[in-house]
C-alpha cells in the first residue's frame, strides 16, 4: 500500500503529513489525524504554558500499543537533523556536549510533533530570555506520585496539605490530574529565585508534609518507601528536569492528557483522569483553569 501523504501550510510553514489513519492509541482507535487535529484545536490554551521552554519529546512511532504489548517509545532530547528550518531553537550547554532544542511556540511546530508522534511534551519551569539565555523559573511544580495501594483520593488529600503552606507563602497553586495516576500543582512564581532555591524550597515542603502526616505522604525517591502513599517528588524544579507540559497527551493505553482542573473538580468524588475529547468540551465550555499562571511575568 502507498504511504499516504497530504501537504498543508500552517502559519505559512509547509508540512508534509503522512499516514493519517495509522492508529496510534488501539484501545480507542485513535487515530494519527485525530491527534493532529486535538492539537490544532488546543492549541491556544496548551501554547502559552509551552512557549519559549526547550522541549523534550516521548515519540510512540507506531502507536502506544496495548497493555499487554506496549509500543516502542524513543526519548528525544535533541532536535535532530531532519527538522524544518523554521523551528525555532535553543541550545543548552550538558557537562560534554551541547544539545539543541526545539522551542513549541507557534501551531505549525506543534503539528510537527504530532507528525512525528511525539504525544508526550516535557518542559521545565523557566524559560529563556530573548538573548537565548536561561531565565530564573517563572513556576513551581509539585508532582504527587501515588505509590502501589494508593491513588486520586490519597493525591487530592495530599494536594490540599500543600496548597494551605503554599498559600501561607503567599503563592496560589493550582491542580493538573496528570493524565497518567497522580496530579500536579503548579504555582506561579515572580523569577527572583534561582532554580536551586526553588527546588529547596519545594524539597522543604515535601519534608514537611512527609513528618506531618508519614502514614501519607514520602518524600524520598525510594520506591519501596512509596506503598500506599504519595510521594512528593519536588525534584522538577531542578534547572535540568522536565514535566510533562499542560494539555499534552499521555503515551498510555488511552489517550489521556496533562488536564489543569479546578480545586472545585478536585474535590469531586468521581473526579478521573480526562481523554481529549472531554478537554476540548471542557475548554470550549469553561476556559483555561491555568490561564493566568504567568500573568504578570515579564515577557520572554
Amino acid at each position: 500500500m502507498a504511504e499516504q501523504r497530504i501537504e498543508v501550510r500552517v502559519g505559512g510553514h509547509r508540512l508534509q503529513l503522512t499516514n493519517l489513519d495509522k492508529v496510534l492509541y488501539p484501545e480507542t482507535g485513535t487515530t494519527k489525524r485525530d491527534v493532529l487535529d486535538y492539537l490544532a484545536s488546543v492549541s491556544e490554551w496548551m501554547l502559552p504554558h509551552i512557549a519559549g521552554r526547550p522541549a523534550t519529546r516521548k515519540r510512540w512511532v507506531d502507536g502506544v500499543g496495548t497493555a499487554d504489548a506496549p509500543g516502542e517509545v524513543f526519548f528525544q532530547k535533541d532536535l535532530g537533523d531532519a527538522a524544518p528550518a523554521w523551528v525555532r531553537r535553543r541550545g543548552i550547554q550538558h557537562t560534554e556536549r551541547e544539545a539543541v532544542y526545539p522551542l513549541v511556540d507557534d501551531l505549525a511546530t506543534l503539528t510537527w510533533l504530532g507528525q512525528m508522534a511525539a504525544l508526550e511534551i516535557h518542559v521545565p519551569q523557566w524559560r529563556f530570555g530573548r538573548n537565548g539565555t536561561p531565565r530564573r523559573p517563572d513556576r513551581l511544580v509539585l508532582d504527587l506520585d501515588p505509590g502501589e495501594g494508593a491513588g486520586l483520593p490519597e493525591c487530592v488529600e495530599v494536594a490540599g496539605l500543600a496548597r494551605a503552606i503554599l498559600r501561607d507563602v503567599g503563592l496560589d497553586p493550582r491542580p493538573v490530574t496528570s493524565g497518567s495516576k497522580g496530579v500536579h500543582l503548579y504555582a506561579a512564581l515572580d523569577g527572583s529565585r534561582t532554580s536551586e532555591q526553588i527546588s529547596a524550597f519545594a524539597h522543604e515542603l515535601a519534608r514537611a508534609l512527609e513528618a506531618d502526616r508519614p502514614e501519607l505522604v514520602v518524600s524520598g525517591m525510594r520506591k519501596a518507601d512509596r506503598r500506599g502513599k504519595v510521594l512528593v517528588d519536588w525534584s522538577q524544579n531542578s534547572a535540568s528536569k522536565t514535566t510533562i507540559a499542560p494539555y499534552s497527551l499521555r503515551g498510555r493505553t488511552r489517550p489521556t492528557v496533562a488536564a489543569p482542573r479546578t480545586w472545585r473538580e478536585l474535590a469531586s468524588p468521581s473526579l478521573e483522569q480526562l481523554e481529549y475529547p472531554e478537554v476540548l468540551r471542557r475548554l470550549r465550555r469553561r476556559g483555561d483553569p491555568l490561564a493566568d499562571l504567568s500573568a504578570g511575568h515579564p515577557p520572554r
